[in-house]
């Protein structure tokens, strides 16, 4: 499904301009705008690399972050001695406590589920982990860095989404190319994807979310693509174009509203490497906001994204090193 700027016509002005000049407009285009000044860090606390975020019901932001820690091949063997995981107030951005240290290689998904339980991946150990807010582990699918492709094992998993009974979906992306589906207590269900183009396969399921019907969005990220799904990995829509760019994170607001992150690609102009975009239940674009920049408001390799109660937006940056936060401009419609 190509997104044509007709589609909105409060967008079709913008995305003219866009396509004959080359240049992403600003966030003062958009419904949303940076906060200022959030978080506010010790300027000791080192967040590297934030690969994952998430916010529970209690306005708590969770940061999953590599802490210095760069990318390799082969992964580092040695745990990341620092704090993994920080929690930020929402309201203020003062941190409130930091978690993880020496227990992860690579971090990378964190997704926060209805009793504000943290699941999170690292595509070094090959496994998946849910904690407890305050760090305390309480399940772990996987064994510890032994790659696989059977229904035991991930091979760089990337995401979890999670339904209110507690069973769950993991994107089992790098190399996988799948979705797996898993009952409360952890064990295999069904699974669907193959590395392809075509509807239902993938190239780097990447990000990924259940939204109110029941249906499972995912991020097929080098695809350049979101593939909607329903409950048993039925496939029901491809949403794509230049709008959606690559999306690498997912998440859906209270409203039904869709948000995700566009990384961008390197091999792309830098106006048009990455933005967040809103889109309705039907993938209909609202709004984009955001450039490439290091400016505020502004982003270096978007890589997930988190929308809290109130319906503020949290992007983690992976280049850029750092979270930010965004609201509705006053008298924008929600």
């Amino acid at each position: 499904m190509f997104l044509s700027p007709l589609m909105h016509p409060k967008l079709s002005l913008l995305l003219a301009i866009q396509i004959l000049t080359g240049f992403t407009l600003l966030a003062t285009d958009s419904h949303h705008e940076v906060v200022a000044d959030w978080p506010k860090l010790p300027e000791a606390h080192v967040l590297g690399l934030c690969a994952g975020v998430g916010v529970d019901a209690q306005n708590r932001v969770f940061v999953f972050h590599r802490s210095g820690r760069k990318w390799s091949n082969p992964f580092p063997t040695e745990p990341i001695e620092a704090p993994t995981v920080s929690v930020i107030d929402g309201t203020s951005g003062k941190l409130l406590s930091s978690w993880g240290a020496n227990m992860f290689i690579m971090p990378h998904g964190l997704t926060v589920d209805h009793e504000s339980n943290l699941w999170l991946t690292d595509v070094g150990l090959h496994q998946i982990f849910k904690f407890t807010p305050e760090g305390r582990l309480l399940l772990t699918l996987g064994e510890r860095g032994k790659p696989g492709n059977d229904h035991s094992h991930f091979n760089l998993p990337t995401d979890v989404a999670v339904l209110r009974d507690g069973s769950f979906y993991v994107g089992d992306g790098y190399k996988n190319t799948r979705v797996m589906k898993f009952t409360t207590d952890g064990k295999f269900e069904f699974e669907w994807g193959t590395k392809g183009k075509g509807n239902g396969q993938f190239n780097l399921p990447h990000g990924i979310a259940i939204d109110a019907q029941g249906r499972v969005i995912v991020c097929d990220r080098e695809n350049e693509r979101l593939q909607v799904f329903d409950a048993k990995g039925g496939f029901l829509h491809e949403w794509k174009g230049p709008q959606i760019g690559k999306p690498y994170g997912v998440e859906i607001s209270i409203n039904g509203h869709i948000f995700i992150i566009d990384g961008g690609s390197p091999s792309l102009k830098p106006a048009e490497r990455g933005k967040a975009v809103e889109l309705d239940s039907h993938g209909q674009v609202l709004d984009t906001f955001g450039s490439f920049g290091k400016e505020p408001g502004q982003f270096q390799l978007g890589h997930d994204i988190a929308i809290d109660p109130d319906g503020a937006v949290y992007v983690a940056e992976g280049t850029g090193a750092r979270v930010q936060k965004f609201v509705r401009r006053s008298g924008s419609a929600k």
